[in-house]
């Protein structure tokens, strides 16, 4: 259950990095695979060998609508021979969106639940009244942040062969910069850009899992809360694709690219840095969102 590790480092030339004398890399973890991309691999693979080596052949896990994370364990259950259940948070999708459609494509069986009961999914009334009818199951939460995705996370900084000052990734759940700080040298700091809204008890989860503490958290470039965009966002996601060729995500990526030209811009990197942003990948829910947006006349190119 290996991919390629050698991930290509793009370092990133604009205008706006030579004023203020910095170098941004981008590490393109969306290059890893073409279906389990980004993070959303890191994460799994130490729980898919967790599964195998205990002989579970069902993975379980949750999400949403739109969820990378979903999509993924799919195309991981599909490609690694696991049969795959999803549980949905919301109403049945009709027609099913790209996400979930490519999902159920590669054989997850998906489940929808009320946001009520999609609240309580960790208990055992829960498991007894959703998933009480499967075999033995593999259980992956939501997000896929457990100590094996810390562990996978981890490996992500593995091969970059220069020093770097700062590593910059987004934060959905906070168990990618949790690996990430734990891979650290003392020199060396990470910078998670939160794409929720109110999202500080991250804090909290990302201290759970962080061995070092040389990181912090920012939570100003939400754009309105999760899978929340604007045209401020959209323009600047469809200009950096038009300058450098790398399509950002609209969740994760994408926000992180913004807030870190941002601080750039407002000298919050001290000059003749070296910064990492990591892609984490996520692309495949541009489809899904552009059918949201396009009654505001915005498109992700």
């Amino acid at each position: 259950m290996n991919l390629p590790v050698n991930i290509p480092i793009q370092e990133i030339d604009d205008v706006l990095f030579r004023e203020k004398s910095v170098r941004v890399f981008l590490k393109r973890e969306d290059l890893l695979h073409d279906d389990i991309s980004g993070n959303k691999w890191r994460k799994l693979k130490y729980n898919l060998q967790s599964a195998k080596s205990k002989n579970l052949k069902t993975l379980v896990t949750f999400g949403g609508a739109f969820s990378n994370h979903i999509s993924a364990t799919a195309a991981a259950g599909k490609e690694f021979g696991f049969k795959t259940v999803g549980v949905i948070r919301g109403e049945e999708h009709f027609p099913l969106n790209p996400t979930l459609d490519y999902a159920q494509s590669c054989g997850m069986e998906l489940r929808y639940v009320d946001r009520s009961a999609y609240r309580v999914k960790t208990t055992k009334d829960f498991e007894a009244k959703y998933l009480s009818d499967l075999e033995p199951y593999y259980l992956i939460p939501e997000g896929g942040t457990n100590a094996l995705a810390i562990k996978g996370c981890e490996e992500i900084l593995s091969d970059v062969n220069f020093d770097f000052d700062v590593v910059c990734c987004s934060c959905g759940t906070g168990g990618t910069v949790s690996g990430l700080i734990n891979s650290l040298e003392p020199h060396q700091s990470a910078l998670a850009f939160s794409s929720l809204k109110g999202a500080e008890f991250l804090i909290e989860e990302i201290q759970k899992f962080a061995q070092n503490s040389q990181w912090s958290l920012n939570v100003d470039y939400h754009f309105g809360g999760y899978a929340k965009v604007d045209r401020i966002l959209v323009d600047f996601m469809n200009r950096f694709k038009s300058k450098h060729h790398i399509s950002l995500d609209p969740i994760y990526t994408g926000k992180m690219m913004y807030g870190l030209c941002d601080l750039i811009e407002n000298d919050y990197f001290r000059r003749d840095s070296n910064i990492i942003a990591i892609h984490t990948g996520g692309l495949q829910g541009v489809l899904g969102m552009n059918e949201r947006i396009k009654d505001k006349g915005l498109q992700i190119l």
